[in-house]
């Protein structure tokens, strides 16, 4: 009669980190970046500076990001997709008001953001100009496009034959407001006058929509 064999432990498994620890520290890592974006320029920045921040390690780093460019673009990425999504939202909102009222609220909701981050913002603008590449930043404009098609095709006091010139209208638009946006932030060591902007934009963005589309 052979004896049974001893059983043998189990291996003890790897801890993987939770979805949420693993998301704060992709955070904190990304905040860390900003505020050293903020006070220095992009190339003096080191990995070793944003961990330290962070309050991480080196090796949790690259568990979420390959180099310093990688973690750069991931920011740029989520501030960028912060606008389209305020101004998805003022959309939503008010979809069947006048055009009038749907321009005025997606500005405010695109320039809400940088009121509260203005020197970030700056930041933002001036390393999109050195890292956005093409294929990215082609994809990102095309989904603000839409988004100001959107727009147009929410408006209440549109005729429906206005869909057709919607396109190029939101290409119109898009490209007005973020140059008048982005250049603000650029132009001056200081932070904007972001009423006086929102003012300008809402007189720009109007004064086309009212010449190139047909109304009911």
């Amino acid at each position: 009669m052979t004896s049974p064999r001893p059983v043998l432990p189990a291996k003890p498994q790897r801890r993987r980190p939770s979805q949420s620890r693993a998301r704060l520290t992709a955070q904190a890592l990304q905040q860390a970046f900003v505020q050293l974006l903020v006070e220095s320029d992009y190339p003096r920045i080191s990995i070793r500076a944003i961990t330290g921040l962070a309050g991480t390690s080196l090796g949790s780093f690259y568990e979420y990001f390959a180099s310093k460019e990688d973690l750069a673009r991931v920011c740029l990425h989520l501030r960028s997709k912060e606008l389209l999504t305020a101004l998805q939202q003022a959309v939503e909102a008010r979809r069947g008001r006048p055009l009038a009222e749907l321009v005025q609220a997606v500005l405010a909701s695109q320039l809400a953001a940088h009121r509260a981050q203005p020197e970030e913002w700056s930041a933002h603008y001036l390393l999109e100009r050195h890292l956005s590449g093409v294929e990215a930043y082609r994809k990102m404009y095309q989904r603000f496009i839409e988004g100001w098609v959107q727009v147009i095709e929410a408006a209440g006091d549109l005729p429906g034959q206005a869909r057709v010139q919607a396109p190029q209208a939101a290409r119109v638009c898009q490209t007005s407001l973020y140059g008048l946006v982005a250049h603000a932030h650029l132009a001056s060591p200081t932070p904007p006058d972001l009423d006086a902007l929102e003012q300008q934009a809402t007189q720009a963005l109007l004064g086309y929509l009212t010449q190139a589309l047909p109304r009911g």
